[in-house]
């Protein structure tokens, strides 16, 4: 989604807050609640769900090594679901042509660098850069080259669900600023 007036263009970016992210920690959350609970019910020698029979398993050391996955499937889980909490990874690229800046915004995780403001002149933009490897494990994202510095990503790898879209973005973006794309 973006937002454009006549000399300000702002494109939001969406963080942690997917879809994805909500089903994983949700998986590996219950995984995790299952592994230590047969762990737990191998320590007990009791069921403690009912469809979930630890009565074959023996403490040491399989039930060990199922509630020591079980915490650690919970650690990252725990993990995840803050970040999602968060909302990592958000924010927007706002470019402003009357003042000739492209600020870049990006919530962090909590504490003294939580908020990640960077401006670039728009003047040092040189191109819209797109990198694409089909495949797999597709990759789509957008970045701005710079002039004399690494080139600045604006999207995620999983923000474009086709191709068609990221095209269209970097159209709409080198439209507005005046400026090439490279590796069309």
């Amino acid at each position: 989604m973006n937002s454009q007036i006549k000399d300000i263009r702002v494109d939001f970016v969406t963080g942690s807050r997917r879809i994805s992210n909500f089903c994983w920690a949700f998986i590996l959350l219950s995984g995790a609640l299952g592994f230590s609970s047969v762990g737990f019910s191998s320590y007990l020698r009791k069921d403690l769900i009912p469809f979930l029979s630890a009565e074959q398993i023996l403490f040491i050391p399989q039930g060990l090594v199922m509630f020591f996955y079980g915490i650690a499937g919970s650690f990252i889980s725990f993990y995840l679901w803050c970040t999602i909490w968060w909302n990592v990874g958000s924010g927007y690229n706002r470019f402003d042509k009357r003042k000739g800046i492209f600020s870049l915004f990006r919530w962090g995780f909590p504490g003294k660098n939580r908020r990640i403001l960077i401006h670039f002149f728009i003047r040092d933009i040189q191109a819209i850069r797109m990198e694409v490897q089909e495949g797999f494990l597709s990759r789509r994202v957008l970045y701005i080259k710079m002039k004399g510095q690494q080139d600045v990503p604006l999207s995620r790898i999983e923000e474009y669900s086709t191709l068609e879209d990221m095209e269209t973005q970097a159209a709409e973006l080198a439209r507005f600023l005046k400026i090439s794309i490279e590796g069309i």
